[in-house]
């Protein structure tokens, strides 16, 4: 009797060892397509925020926010390709070269913050938080530390802010003021 109970007991452990097996093995898989997901999103976000951006003043017809942010995409681009030329930092995890700083993130942080200075925080806060996701997944797919990410940042930022001004659609404003028995009227041009 011992020795069945023994052999139960024993055959139990095996099923829930399996189990617990079979379990962690898809929790790996269902890890690695996440990340792959992840660096996947990254990657499309890398075209997709410029691209938007540059067909959006297109299609509103903002000719001068169009120039504004090739220049700015542009200079960014040059200067981040310098950089990694120049410095040529190896990157985390032996996956490479050339990772400081991180084009995918200067691209994207270039994109987000013209958003942000030419058409203000409604549509800069969604942007930045795009742009914020992307980075994470150069860092999450090692292919970045966080100071490559960072400079990335900072590069795309400023070079938006060289030469991207706020979009004034209308350039001329009429005000009204009154206070106890004065008033007065005003107008304002922006040019």
């Amino acid at each position: 009797m011992k020795s069945k109970k023994i052999k139960t007991s024993t055959c139990i452990r095996i099923r829930y060892l399996i189990l617990f097996t079979l379990l962690f093995m898809g929790m790996g898989i269902h890890n690695v397509i996440a990340q792959k997901t992840m660096q996947t999103t990254g990657d499309v976000l890398l075209f997709a925020l410029p691209t938007t951006v540059l067909g959006a003043t297109l299609i509103i017809g903002d000719k001068k926010g169009t120039w504004q942010f090739t220049k700015g995409f542009l200079i960014n681009q040059v200067l981040t390709v310098g950089l990694k030329e120049a410095i040529n930092k190896p990157r985390p995890f032996n996956s490479g070269d050339k990772a400081f700083p991180s084009g995918h993130t200067s691209t994207t942080f270039q994109s987000a913050s013209f958003i942000q200075r030419r058409y203000g925080w409604k549509y800069g806060i969604p942007a930045y938080v795009l742009a914020g996701f992307t980075g994470y997944s150069r860092i999450n797919a090692k292919k970045h530390d966080g100071w490559d990410v960072m400079a990335g940042a900072i590069i795309g930022i400023g070079s938006t802010y060289l030469f991207t001004t706020p979009y004034q659609k209308e350039h001329m404003e009429l005000t009204f003021f009154s206070w106890e028995d004065n008033y007065a009227l005003g107008f304002k041009y922006k040019f």
